[in-house]
């Protein structure tokens, strides 16, 4: 079996630009965080270009449907931000896919400390392997169902509707 995992940005993917004191994409940290993550299992990795969720437009979520579609693997883990990964979720639970796509991000990004990222990344692509076709959230322990998560923004969580 070989996992397919599509960056998408996100938070996870955030750098820290120290000379504007802001958050910023460059070049993504996953075949880092895959490198140390120490995954057994063969590896796709596909980086789209990286945005924050809340930039993203429906073209962009039909653009990520099409490679899922045009995946030859069954199991897919997309990296995505967490302000609108519902939506996008959305879109893929929609389309019926015969595979298991699971969703993850960060609150944090991968390069600061205490990140949740690596973590995500990693019960991600574990669910991945065991769970049944469909479109799920992973995020901080749990699993969802896309048409059954919601994001807490006040406790920065994701819980059930």
């Amino acid at each position: 079996m070989t996992l397919r995992i599509i960056a998408t940005g996100g938070t996870f993917d955030k750098h820290y630009d120290e000379l504007a004191g802001k958050l910023t994409f460059g070049a993504s940290h996953l075949p880092a965080v895959l490198n140390r993550a120490r995954l057994t299992l063969p590896v796709e990795l596909e980086v789209r270009p990286l945005m924050d969720s809340l930039d993203m437009t429906d073209v962009d979520r039909q653009q990520i449907l099409q490679s899922c579609q045009q995946a030859p693997e069954k199991a897919i883990v997309i990296i995505h931000g967490t302000d609108t990964m519902r939506e996008t979720a959305e879109v893929l639970g929609a389309a019926k896919l015969d595979k298991v796509v699971v969703f993850t991000g960060a609150m944090i990004p991968y390069e600061i400390a205490n990140s949740d990222a690596l973590f995500n990344l990693g019960f991600a692509a574990g669910v991945a392997q065991l769970l049944a076709p469909g479109v799920y959230v992973a995020m901080n322990g749990q699993v969802f169902a896309w048409d059954n998560v919601q994001k807490n923004r006040s406790a920065g969580v994701f819980v059930t509707n």
